[in-house]
């Protein structure tokens, strides 16, 4: 695979997750759209630094720890809007605006 491929696969996922986080309104809808931006992200980041150094191991490393950030950022998410919807019943992010403190 090309360079430019690759990255047009980085841009493609970053501008469908922005099209999805800004079109939608439920909560769950929103995150995963911010999951795929940040999955364009670690893939465009993965590309240079394969493509800039291709024998160094270090770029592996940080796209290994940026997915695990990731994980990890997600389930916390997923785990504050069931705790929010089991509270409240709120699972849209207008009807969540009187959560503000």
């Amino acid at each position: 695979m090309t360079f430019e491929l690759l990255l047009v696969l980085a841009a493609g996922l970053f501008s469908t997750g922005l099209y999805g986080a800004l079109s939608q309104q439920s909560i769950v809808m929103i995150m995963m759209g911010i999951e795929l931006m940040t999955g364009g992200v670690v893939v465009a980041a993965a590309v240079f630094w394969s493509f800039l150094s291709p024998g160094a191991s270090g770029g592996q490393v940080l796209v290994v720890a940026a997915v695990l950030a990731m994980a990890v950022e997600m389930a916390m998410g997923f785990a504050v809007t069931t705790a929010i919807y089991r509270a409240r019943r709120v699972d849209m992010a207008d009807m969540a605006e009187d959560l503000k403190g």
